[in-house]
């Protein structure tokens, strides 16, 4: 009996053992490819910001990295992407996902509040997604974004209007309105930093919108 009690106590503790390499396993491909619907929404921006391969992108807020992995697709071996994440635990993630995949034209960056942390006029277009109605400092941030930016550049903001449903941002300016941030707010800071609204798309996915600025000048050969 106590021989038996004793198998049964060991089959107990590798069964568990095997369900937790199951279940961190599953959380890490869960991770690696957390939104199914990320190459779609890059494809589409891709051509509506007229992306090229050989072309330096960066995704500002990159979160999982799902739209950060999806446009390396899309700017192949000879462009490059850049990654930016405040978050200490994303950027872990997102560097050993970079790793995993062995991408050499995938840059990740730790950023700050006001300050992309990316080289000056490294970037032939930008995009934020649900992360600008979280810029604390929109007025330094939105300079930043316009100074990584080469002539000629084009930067996407793809956000929603305030949602009051959702919690409240801490630290944003009180003009957001709620959680998210009126269009009209978002183009007249970002113009006033500099850049040029090109067009404006009401219905993107969802209840988001996108807006597509250009950064004046001519385009860098």
């Amino acid at each position: 009996m106590a021989r038996r009690n004793h198998l049964n106590a060991i089959l107990a503790i590798a069964l568990a053992l095997a369900s937790y390499g199951f279940l961190k396993n599953a959380a890490h491909r869960t991770t690696a490819s957390a939104n199914p619907n990320a190459r779609t929404e890059i494809s589409r921006l891709a051509e509506e910001m007229q992306w090229k391969p050989g072309m330096a992108i960066a995704d500002i807020g990159a979160g999982d990295g799902s739209y950060s992995f999806a446009a390396e697709k899309i700017v192949g071996p000879s462009g490059h992407v850049y990654a930016t994440e405040i978050d200490a635990a994303k950027l872990a993630t997102l560097r050993d996902e970079v790793a995993k995949q062995k991408l050499a034209n995938v840059t990740i960056v730790e950023s700050a509040a006001d300050d992309t942390k990316l080289p000056t006029a490294c970037c032939d277009a930008i995009f934020l997604r649900r992360v600008y109605h979280h810029i604390t400092a929109p007025d330094p941030f939105d300079k930043n974004l316009l100074r990584t930016l080469k002539p000629g550049g084009r930067l996407a903001i793809i956000d929603f209007a305030p949602d009051n449903s959702l919690p409240p941002v801490e630290g944003v300016p009180a003009n957001r309105g709620g959680h998210g941030i009126p269009q009209k707010i978002m183009i007249d800071e970002l113009t006033a930093a500099g850049f040029h609204t090109e067009k404006t798309i009401n219905h993107w996915s969802g209840n988001d919108y996108c807006v597509i600025f250009t950064k004046p000048g001519d385009k860098l050969k």
